[in-house]
Parts: structure tokens; C-alpha cells; sequence
């Protein structure tokens, strides 16, 4: 079983190739916000990687969000176009399940509190256990006060005494030191190289998307600025 698997919710696009869930070969593009210049060069590239053609794959996976609107309009149309040209499924894993399964692999054991930077103060996030069942669903925290450690008191059983790992480029927002029972995982960024064993328990289940349907879970509307120049109409 050969998936495809396709990160660009935040500014860091990044491609994988998972087989059986193990990743056999990768491709990242570190500077931000490239995803439209640089995706389909990324994926040509882990595809020569691991021997393959496109028509060699059985699935298409994207990290679907939370994330920049851009950034995901750009994976979800790729993966689209993938699925309608080869009639391959397409699965989506949230952007912040990912997050916690990258944090779980440095760090057993613990609670997961990955978080995205969504400007300003904000974060957006979400709450996974030991076995990476989602708690709290995808949502937004101002990051103000003392406002993190009592969402943490609140939604985490027996909080601080059960540890409580972040991970998420929305880390450096929550600033050292940390409470008791909090702790930093390393893992800032967004990346397909999480999201293998994601993918291929989706597919197994047969957890897929509509394809025609699908869209990423952008959270927040994009963030449009009207110009304030006057609108010349032709008489």
C-alpha cells in the first residue's frame, strides 16, 4: 500500500511517501510560503526517490487544517487533481493530529497540546490523549493571563499530575518557564514525515473524503484586506 502524503496547512511544504506505514521517502521545501511554485516539484521528486510513477499510488493524503487558507487551498487542489486523473481515494488527517503524533514518537506516554500560530496572541489547537484520541476538537485560545494552564486544568484529568506535552510552531507563543505538568516536545514544525501511520490506519478503516466535496478546515476566514483605493468605472 503506497500513499502520498502532502503537508501545507502552515508555511512549510513538505511531501512524503508512506508504504505500509513506514516513510520511504521525503521532500521539503523549508522556505515559506512557496507551496504553488514548489509542490509538484516536491512530489516528482519523492516519487523518483522511491522508484515510483503517480499511477503507482493507492491513495492521496493531505494534512487538512487548520492552517493558513492559502497554504491549504494548494494541498487540497493537488490532491484533487491526483484523485480525479487516477480515481485514487484521498484521506484527510487534521493538521494538529499530525502535530501530536510527531510529539508522541519523542515523547510516550503524555498528553499531546498541539497548537498553530493563527497571529497575534492566538493559537489554534486541540487536545489528544496517550493513544492520540482527540479530547478537544480543533479550536482557537488567546494566550493571555493565565488562560492556557486553566483550559489545561479544565480539560485535562488530573492536571498537572498528568504531564501534558506541546508541539506546534504556536509553542514559542506560550513562552518558558512552564507550569508543572507542561513541557516542550521540539516539534515546531508541520511535516508528511507524521503523518505515514496516520494515513495508512485511515485507509485500512476506508476513512475517505469526497473527493468532489472536500474542504480543508480553514477554522477562520481568510484574513482579506479591502483596498482603500478609489474604484475608476469607465463612462
Amino acid at each position: 500500500m503506497k500513499i502520498l502524503l502532502l503537508e501545507t496547512a502552515t508555511d512549510i511544504c513538505s511531501v512524503a511517501l508512506g508504504a505500509e506505514a513506514l516513510l520511504i521517502a521525503q521532500a521539503e521545501n523549508l522556505q515559506a510560503m512557496q507551496h504553488a511554485a514548489v509542490l509538484t516539484r516536491l512530489i516528482e521528486a519523492t516519487l523518483e526517490q522511491a522508484g515510483l510513477r503517480v499511477a503507482d499510488l493507492d491513495a492521496v493524503a493531505l494534512s487538512s487544517g487548520p492552517g493558513s487558507y492559502t497554504s491549504l487551498r494548494v494541498g487540497a487542489s493537488t490532491a484533487k487533481g491526483i484523485s480525479y486523473a487516477l480515481n485514487k481515494p484521498i484521506i484527510a488527517i487534521p493538521t494538529l493530529q499530525g502535530l501530536a503524533w510527531g510529539a508522541r514518537e519523542k515523547h510516550p506516554g503524555a498528553w499531546y497540546l498541539p497548537m498553530i500560530d493563527a497571529r497575534r496572541q492566538e493559537v489554534w489547537m486541540a487536545l489528544y490523549d496517550e493513544n492520540l484520541v482527540e479530547q478537544q476538537a480543533a479550536q482557537a485560545l488567546i494566550l493571555e493571563d493565565n488562560a492556557l494552564e486553566n483550559w489545561l486544568l479544565q480539560h485535562v484529568p488530573g492536571f498537572p499530575e498528568t504531564p501534558v506535552v506541546l508541539c506546534g510552531n504556536g509553542v514559542p507563543k506560550v513562552g518558558a518557564p512552564y507550569p508543572a505538568g507542561l513541557s516542550d516536545s521540539g516539534i515546531h514544525t508541520c511535516s508528511a514525515t507524521h503523518l505515514p501511520a496516520l494515513a495508512h490506519a485511515a485507509f485500512l478503516s476506508g476513512n475517505f473524503v469526497d473527493t468532489a466535496y472536500f474542504e480543508p478546515n480553514y477554522l477562520k476566514a481568510p484574513n482579506i484586506t479591502v483596498s482603500k483605493q478609489p474604484i475608476l468605472v469607465k463612462k
